[in-house]
């Protein structure tokens, strides 16, 4: 008896092909734009995928304020800060761009908002989508910037090798952030508000932690709690020679703020470690500041210290390492 014939699969063929220039992220099992007729995430799909998997331990690094841009976007409900574009990067087909402000996070979790007047405001507590955030930053900065004015961003999945924030921001210009206790920067005028835009506003002020810049060290927040305050310091040096340096004062007896004050642990952000103090509910922002002072110059001394651990220092190490918690 004669064999059938084995059908034969029919090639796929895009609808539409791009022969040149970038190609545009499609669904996995499309056909991928390039017209090759294989799916999308076979064909240039695989370069996206890499660079979803691809995490940046750093992705700050090399911007002004990097330890601050670590406190807002993990630790601060409510802060802006202005934003100078490199040279170059303001020249768009929408007009000019008065201003670029980072602000903690925006309404409706919008990536970015190009208002009325031109002027933009960039979200900072957004979700991440391709491992590196500053990538998917900067995506949304020159989506505002194309963007017509009086409209927000909607989020989007970064196109892998775009550019990068230190490339399209001022490396040279400071970057000092304001702290609020409430999101009406969110608007021009936050009284006219009404709808989604109010409703999120609304929610937003009720779940915010009271948070104060310290200013006698940088990068330091306090914030209070339910039951406590605490002091939350973002430290850009390297984590082991910072624990072994927290270890010695720890040992010694030197590592707190005051009475009633405790060095508790740390968090792990974005590369950078964030010593955690409990603090009364007593202790004010204002009170921190000499204490922090004091510590510092402690901190420094301890930095400094060139000889082994000893076994009570190497015990309250151990201790700090058992209490650190990774937030990314």
């Amino acid at each position: 008896m004669a064999k059938k014939a084995a059908k034969k699969s029919p090639q796929r063929r895009p609808s539409t092909a791009v022969t040149s220039g970038e190609i545009p992220v499609v669904g996995a099992r499309e056909d991928c734009p390039c017209g090759s007729g294989r799916r999308y995430k076979a064909c240039h799909g695989r370069e996206a995928a890499h660079a979803v998997q691809e995490l940046v331990h750093r992705p700050f690094e090399g911007l002004p304020g990097e330890a601050d841009w670590v406190a807002l976007r993990e630790l601060v409900p409510a802060a802006t800060v202005p934003l100078t574009l490199a040279k170059g990067v303001a020249d768009t087909a929408n007009g000019p761009v008065p201003s670029v402000t980072l602000a903690t996070v925006l309404p409706l979790a919008w990536p970015a908002l190009r208002r009325q007047d031109g002027s933009i405001l960039l979200g900072l507590q957004t979700q991440s989508s391709s491992g590196d955030l500053s990538r998917d930053l900067a995506d949304a900065l020159e989506l505002a910037l194309a963007t017509e004015p009086g409209t927000p961003v909607p989020a989007r999945r970064t196109v892998p090798g775009g550019r990068r924030l230190q490339e399209l921001l001022d490396l040279e210009a400071e970057f000092t952030p304001e702290v609020f206790t409430g999101f009406e920067f969110w608007l021009e005028d936050a009284e006219a508000a009404e709808g989604e835009v109010a409703a999120s506003l609304e929610r937003a002020n009720a779940s915010a932690i009271p948070t104060e810049k310290i200013s006698s060290v940088p990068s330091s927040y306090w914030c209070a709690a339910a039951d406590k305050n605490h002091l939350r310091w973002v430290m850009t040096v390297p984590e082991e020679q910072l624990l072994d340096a927290l270890a010695r004062l720890d040992a010694a007896g030197d590592s707190s703020l005051g009475e009633d004050t405790r060095l508790v642990g740390s968090f792990r952000a974005h590369g950078l470690t964030v010593p955690v103090w409990d603090l009364p509910q007593s202790m004010t922002a204002a009170a921190c500041e000499a204490p922090a002072a004091a510590f510092a110059e402690r901190l420094a001394g301890a930095l400094a210290e060139e000889a082994p651990l000893t076994v009570e220092e190497r015990k309250a190490r151990a201790n700090l390492v058992n209490r650190q918690v990774t937030l990314n």
